[in-house]
């Protein structure tokens, strides 16, 4: 989606939203079924409520998605002029962002083989956030002091905000993550 704002791709765009949101409601499914298949476990699960808390932190992501898409798309479909710079920064930005949830998916992946295999994907969470708050940092400065319409530049600082809080999440849940591969 972000790289269709970049291209200023309107009709990519629409397409890609309509997914985004057809996979957010997908998300939103598996997490209850998840929900509802732990609490029928009951008892039998001693740390059901850290697979809950490590699902629900990770489907959070998918709501900051479908968010931010529906926000560019917006910025769009009005027609407000984004710089460039602000543009390929905000690409870098979603990159990284989604770098970092790659890590939390192959963190979920490594439960199965064991705490120190998800100790160490769970680390590389944590720096890929840490490089996900730098650019973030550097891209809402270079948004408040560029000329931008008032309304472009509030939509852009939430668009970054949400891109910056699903890496957040995507740590969260790396954390969860860790917890849960002691139990297991």
């Amino acid at each position: 989606m972000v790289d269709c704002f970049a291209a200023d791709d309107k009709d990519t765009a629409r397409q890609v939203f309509a997914e985004i949101r057809k996979t957010e409601e997908e998300v939103d499914k598996a997490r209850r079924i998840v929900s509802k298949e732990l609490a029928q476990i009951g008892a039998i699960l001693i740390n059901r409520e850290d697979f809950l808390r490590f699902t629900n932190l990770a489907s959070e992501i998918s709501d900051f998605c479908e968010g931010l898409a529906f926000w560019l798309l917006s910025i769009m479909e009005r027609g407000w002029k984004v710089p460039k710079d602000i543009k390929r920064d905000l690409v870098k930005l979603a990159e990284a962002t989604l770098d970092t949830v790659i890590k939390l998916r192959e963190t979920a992946i490594t439960l199965s083989y064991g705490s120190e295999k998800t100790l160490e994907k769970a680390r590389e969470v944590e720096t890929a956030e840490r490089v996900v708050d730098d650019i973030y940092r550097e891209l809402e400065i270079k948004i408040i002091n560029s000329n931008l319409e008032i309304q472009a530049m509030l939509l852009l600082r939430d668009i970054t905000q949400l891109l910056e809080n699903a890496a957040d999440k995507a740590e969260d849940a790396s954390d969860a993550a860790r917890i849960l591969s002691f139990a297991i």
